[in-house]
């Protein structure tokens, strides 16, 4: 699968962008396989499928993309920073990709990163730890994985916990999945958007 564009930019060119990002998602849910295999948990026991994890998983989504907004609005700051630490490493890439490309990437990164540390990592850690502590190592674990700068793993940590509550209150896998990809499909189409507009000529 490669993404289209006439983007110059020879970054922007490289058609690897997509499979390789794919590859990395995919490698996540085969350690999520591989370690649940070893602590005796399938990564995804605890999807209970439901019309009600379903409703939860986008209502949840509503306060991240509100998080993201106020992030965008920045002007200075860490939010500023890191925003435009993003935009400028993978905005040449995404700008070049179709939106249905990105919708499987943020999907493929939902199920997958789910599986891992919600689904095996903080249910593995709950049997041998108190729900509350299982969360917050689950989410370190996250926002290390997550680790692009140091504002950029906090932000992942927070997140994490944010979606392992939500999986701890709901009881449901599907929510937290439906939830982390929409949120991520919206925030690779506005980093897609804030770079190609930075690319545009200026009028006159």
């Amino acid at each position: 699968m490669g993404c289209t564009s006439s983007e110059p930019n020879r970054t922007a060119q490289d058609p690897r962008f997509l499979p390789l990002a794919l590859t990395g998602e995919a490698g996540l849910l085969l350690l999520a396989w591989g370690l649940g295999r070893w602590l005796g948990i399938s990564p995804l026991q605890e999807l209970r499928p439901s019309l009600q994890a379903l409703v939860w998983g986008i209502a949840a989504t509503v306060p991240l993309l509100f998080g993201l907004a106020i992030m965008l609005a920045a002007r200075s700051g860490p939010a500023r920073r890191l925003v435009s630490f993003v935009v400028e490493q993978i905005g040449p890439f995404l700008a070049r990709c179709s939106v249905g490309e990105l919708a499987f990437l943020a999907a493929v990164a939902g199920i997958s990163e789910e599986a891992l540390f919600r689904g095996v990592i903080q249910v593995g850690l709950a049997q041998v730890l108190p729900e509350v502590w299982a969360l917050v190592a689950a989410s370190v674990l996250f926002g290390l994985v997550h680790f692009a700068t140091r504002a950029y793993a906090v932000l992942a940590g927070v997140m994490g916990v944010y979606l392992g509550s939500l999986f701890l209150v709901q009881g449901s896998l599907l929510a937290p999945i439906i939830t982390h990809g929409l949120y991520d499909f919206v925030a690779l189409l506005y980093v897609a958007r804030i770079f190609r507009a930075a690319q545009d000529p200026l009028p006159g």
